[in-house]
C-alpha cells in the first residue's frame, strides 16, 4: 500500500467509529486549543507591555519624595517635601542622564465657553518634553523665558483639543484653569497611556512657575511633586538610578546609614517584572494544555489497543495476502497521527475564535500567528506517533495463523 492508500483506510476507520473517533480527538482538541491560545496570549501580552513601554519611555525613572515620620511613625510616599527644582537641574549635569525635570501636579475644573471638565494639570519645565518624548503637533512648547516670566500659557493633548475647540483652530484660543485665563500655545501630539495612568491626549501643561504662583500654591515654595529622568542608555539603567541616589543623597545632605528621603522607580524593570509575569503565567497554562496532550495520547492508546482487538481478523486476512508487518504498523501509526492532526486543526479553529473573542472585549489583541498553527501540528503529530506507535507495533508482531482463528 502507498501512503494515500494508507490515508484512505485511516478516514475509514475513522469513520467506521465517529463518536469514539470524536471523543478521542477530544483529549488531543483541548490540549492543542490551550497551548495555542496561551502561546499567543503570552505573545500578546509581551506585544502589549513592549508598545505601552514606548508611550512611557524605556529608559525613564521617576524619583518621588519620602515619607513623613511621626513619633516614629512612617506616612505614605510622598508627604516629605524633599525634591526641588534645583534637584532637577543638579541631575541634569549627571552623565548618564539625557536630562531630568520637574513637575507639579494638581487637578482643577477646566472652562472654555459653555464645557468645562475636571482635569490632572502638570505645571513643568521645557526639558520635560525632551525627557517624555512629546512633540508638538501645532503651535509651541514653553521657553526658559516663558518659565522666568510665569506665562499663563498652556499646552494641551489632542482629545482636551477636541473637546473644547472642535472644528476651530485651538492655538491662540484661551482656558481658564480654575478661573485663570490661560492662552493655548500648542498641542501635544499624538495619544497614548502615561505612567501615572493617564492619556497623553488629556494634558494639560503649564509653565512649573505659572503653577506654583497661580494653581498649586504651597507653603514649600521651591518643592515639587517628582522628578523624570531620562537614561542614556536602556542597558545601563542601574548605573544611571545609582548615579541619582548618590547626587540627591549629596544635594540632600544625607550620610552613612541614614535612609533616603526620596525612592526611585525605574519604568524598565516595572516593565520587565510584568513581561516575566505574563510568560510565566503564559507558560503555566500551556503547561496545562501539555497535560492535557498527554492525557488525550494516553486515550488515543487505549482506544488504538481495543481497535487493534477488534480488527484482529481484518489483521490476519491483510498479512494472509501478502501485506507485510510494516505495511500494518505503518496502517495503525498512520490512524492514530490523523487522529491527532485532525484534533490539532480543530483545536487551532477553537483557539482562534477564542483569540477572536478575546480581541473584540477591546482590552488586548490577540493573534495566532503561522508559528503557533506549526507548533499544533508538530505537537499533534509527535503525540500521535508517541502514543500510536506501541498500539501498531503490537498489531504487526501479531500471526496470521492466530489472527485468522480470532473469533
Amino acid at each position: 500500500m502507498n501512503l494515500m492508500q494508507v490515508m484512505v483506510e485511516a478516514f475509514r476507520a475513522m469513520n467506521a467509529n465517529r463518536l469514539r473517533t470524536a471523543l478521542t480527538m477530544l483529549g488531543i482538541i483541548i490540549g492543542i486549543t490551550s497551548v495555542v491560545l496561551m502561546l499567543a496570549v503570552g505573545d500578546s501580552a509581551k506585544k502589549f507591555i513592549s508598545k505601552e513601554l514606548e508611550v512611557l519611555g524605556s529608559n525613564l525613572m521617576i524619583v518621588s519624595p519620602g515619607a513623613n515620620r511621626t513619633q516614629g511613625v512612617r506616612a505614605r510616599s510622598g508627604t516629605a517635601p524633599s525634591l526641588s527644582i534645583e534637584d532637577a537641574e543638579a541631575l541634569n549635569e549627571l552623565p548618564s542622564l539625557n536630562g531630568a525635570a520637574a513637575a507639579l501636579q494638581g487637578f482643577f475644573q477646566i472652562t472654555a465657553g459653555n464645557d468645562n471638565s475636571n482635569n490632572a494639570v502638570l505645571g513643568i519645565t521645557p526639558e520635560m518634553f525632551t525627557v517624555r518624548n512629546w512633540k508638538v503637533a501645532q503651535g509651541a512648547a514653553f521657553s526658559d523665558s516663558d518659565i522666568r516670566s510665569a506665562s499663563r500659557i498652556v499646552v494641551i493633548g489632542k482629545k482636551v483639543a477636541e473637546q473644547f475647540f472642535y472644528k476651530s483652530e485651538p492655538v491662540g484660543q484661551y482656558l481658564r484653569i480654575d478661573n485663570v485665563p490661560f492662552q493655548v500655545s500648542g498641542v501635544l501630539e499624538g495619544e497614548g497611556r502615561s505612567f501615572d495612568g493617564g492619556d497623553v491626549g488629556d494634558m494639560v501643561l503649564v509653565p512649573i512657575t505659572t503653577a506654583r504662583a497661580t494653581l498649586i500654591r504651597s507653603p514649600f515654595p521651591r518643592n515639587v511633586h517628582y522628578l523624570i529622568a531620562q537614561g542614556k542608555n536602556d542597558k545601563q539603567m542601574a548605573d544611571a538610578q545609582e548615579d541619582i541616589k548618590e547626587m540627591l543623597r549629596d544635594r540632600h545632605r544625607i550620610r552613612g546609614e541614614q535612609e533616603d528621603d526620596f525612592r526611585i522607580d525605574n519604568l524598565a524593570s516595572i516593565a520587565e517584572a510584568g513581561a516575566k509575569i505574563s510568560t510565566g503565567l503564559a507558560a503555566l497554562l500551556g503547561a496545562i494544555g501539555a497535560i492535557s496532550l498527554i492525557v488525550g495520547g494516553i486515550g488515543i492508546m487505549n482506544i488504538m489497543l481495543v481497535s487493534v482487538t477488534e480488527r484482529t481478523r481484518e489483521i490476519g486476512i491483510r498479512m494472509a495476502i501478502g501485506a507485510r508487518p510494516r505495511d500494518v504498523l505503518l496502517q495503525f501509526l498512520t490512524e492514530a497521527v490523523v487522529i491527532c492532526l485532525v484534533g490539532g486543526m480543530v483545536g487551532v479553529l477553537l483557539a482562534s475564535l477564542g483569540a477572536a473573542g478575546i480581541t473584540a472585549t477591546g482590552k488586548i489583541t490577540v493573534d495566532i500567528g503561522w508559528d503557533a498553527v506549526l507548533i499544533a501540528c508538530a505537537f499533534s503529530s509527535f503525540v500521535g506517533i508517541f502514543f500510536g506507535f506501541y498500539p501498531a507495533r503490537r498489531a504487526a508482531s501479531l500471526l496470521p495463523v492466530d489472527c485468522l482463528r480470532y473469533e
